[in-house]
C-alpha cells in the first residue's frame, strides 16, 4: 500500500517538473542524500546564510565546505552578482534557496553554472508551487529538492533527478542511510492516531488543541537550535549522519524513516488539490502585499503562492512573541545567518555579510492562510507592523 502511494507522489511531482523523481522520509534526508550522490567531501558549495539549520548540518554531514553568498535585501536570496571570480573559481555546486517562495535568478545561475562546469542544485522546498520563466521551480538543477511538510498538512520529500543521475545508485544510498520504524513507535502512532480521529469525530479536536496552547506560556525562543560546536566539530570529522541526527532531526526525529500509510495517502491527497492551495495562497499574498512592511520583491509583479509573504518590520521578535500570544505561529526564521551562527569553524564567511544580517533581523514570515486574522489585528491597531529601516548599502 505504502509503495504504491509513494509512487503516486512521485508521478505528481513528475508532471509538474518533468523530472524523473524519488520518493524520501524527509526534505532534508532527500537533501543531505543529492550532497552525497553528486558532490564529494571537501567540495565548496555556495549557499545563501538564510537556509534552513537543517540544509547546512546537511551538507557538513556529506563533507562539504558550505561557502556563505551575499544575499539580495528585497528577497533574501542569492545576489549572484556579488559573488567574486575567485569564489566562483572555487566551487563545485550553487545551491538555491528560492526564499519564502521567491525564486533566486535561477535562468542567470543556470547560464553561469553551465559555463563553469558547477552543479546546480536546487531547494525547492518553499517552492513547490511557484514556476519561473514558464517552468516549475524544481526543473533546472540537476537535482532538485521538495519537502511535502510545508505549504500542506503533509511528511516526506521528493527528489527530482535530471537524466545525468542513475535513479538505482540514489535508490541504493537512500536504503542504506534509512532506518527501520520501531514497532513500539509505529503501535503508539497508531494509537495516538486513534485517539485523535475519535475526538475530531466528535468535534473535540479543535477545542483540546486550543485548551492545550492556551496552558502553554509563549516565551522567546531562539529561532536556530544550538549548534554545540564541540559536539558539530567530532560529528564533521566522522562524516557519519548518524552522528548528526539530534540536528539534523530537530522537530522530526524520524526524518530517515519510512512515513506511515496515512500520512502518505493525506499527503497525496494534498498533492493532488494543489491547485486549490495555489489560488488561495495567491489571493492572500495580493492582499498582504499592501502592507507598507511587505519585502520589495513581494511588492512588485505578479502575485505568487508564497510559503510564507515575508514582512520586514522594526522590533521583529516582540511581533512575532505578540503573534504568537494571538495563537498566529511564526515559523522559518533563519536568524542569525548561518555564517555568524557556525562561524568559520563550519563555514566561509560571506564576502558582503551585512544586507544578510538586516534580513535576519527584520524578517517577520506571515502564513497567508493567516492573511485575514493577521490584517484584522493590524486593522484594530492590536499589533504594529512598523517597516524597518532601510537596507546597508
Amino acid at each position: 500500500m505504502s509503495e504504491r502511494v509513494e509512487r503516486a507522489i512521485e508521478a505528481a511531482l513528475e508532471a509538474r517538473t518533468g523530472r524523473d523523481c524519488l520518493f524520501m522520509p524527509s526534505g532534508r534526508f532527500a537533501i543531505h542524500l543529492a550532497f552525497r550522490v553528486l558532490l564529494a567531501p571537501g567540495d565548496r558549495i555556495l549557499m545563501s546564510p538564510l537556509e534552513d539549520d537543517t540544509v547546512f548540518f546537511g551538507a557538513l554531514a556529506a563533507g562539504l565546505c558550505p561557502v556563505m553568498a551575499p544575499v539580495a535585501p528585497e528577497d533574501g536570496n542569492i545576489r549572484v552578482d556579488a559573488v567574486s571570480d575567485a569564489t566562483w573559481s572555487t566551487l563545485a555546486a550553487v545551491l538555491t534557496g528560492n526564499t519564502y517562495g521567491l525564486p533566486d535568478r535561477i535562468p542567470e545561475l543556470v547560464g553561469l553554472c553551465a559555463r563553469r562546469g558547477i552543479r546546480l542544485i536546487e531547494d525547492a522546498a518553499h517552492a513547490i508551487e511557484t514556476d519561473v520563466a514558464g517552468r516549475a521551480v524544481g526543473s533546472f538543477g540537476v537535482a532538485s529538492v521538495f519537502s511535502l511538510s510545508k505549504h500542506f498538512p503533509g511528511r516526506g520529500g521528493v527528489l527530482a533527478l535530471d537524466r545525468s543521475l542513475d535513479r538505482r545508485q540514489v535508490i541504493r544510498e537512500r536504503d542504506r542511510l534509512m532506518l527501520h520504524r520501531p514497532l513500539q513507535g509505529r503501535t503508539l502512532a497508531a494509537g495516538r492516531t486513534l485517539a485523535r480521529s475519535a475526538l475530531e469525530a466528535m468535534r473535540l479536536w479543535p477545542t483540546l488543541e486550543r485548551a492545550r496552547q492556551a496552558l502553554r506560556p509563549v516565551r522567546p525562543a531562539p529561532w536556530r537550535v544550538p549548534l554545540r560546536a564541540h559536539a558539530l566539530e567530532l560529528a564533521a570529522a566522522s562524516r557519519d549522519l548518524g552522528r548528526f541526527d539530534s540536528w539534523m532531526g530537530t522537530a522530526y526525529p524520524d526524518y530517515r524513516m519510512p512515513q506511515r500509510s496515512s500520512h502518505l495517502r493525506r499527503t497525496l491527497a494534498h498533492l493532488r488539490d494543489m491547485s486549490h492551495d495555489r489560488d488561495h495562497r495567491v489571493a492572500a499574498v495580493e492582499r498582504l502585499r499592501t502592507l507598507d512592511a511587505v519585502a520589495p520583491a513581494v511588492r512588485t509583479g505578479a502575485s505568487l503562492p508564497l510559503l510564507r509573504v515575508p514582512l520586514l518590520v522594526e522590533d521583529r521578535d516582540e511581533v512575532a512573541l505578540e503573534l504568537r500570544r494571538r495563537r498566529i505561529n511564526v515559523y522559518f526564521v533563519y536568524a542569525p545567518p548561518l555564517d555568524d551562527y557556525a562561524g568559520r569553524a563550519f563555514c566561509e564567511p560571506s564576502n558582503e555579510p551585512e544586507a544578510a544580517r538586516w534580513w535576519a533581523d527584520h524578517i517577520l514570515p506571515v502564513d497567508p492562510h493567516d492573511a485575514e486574522r493577521l490584517l484584522g489585528l493590524v486593522g484594530r491597531n492590536e499589533v504594529r507592523l512598523t517597516p524597518a529601516p532601510s537596507p546597508p548599502v
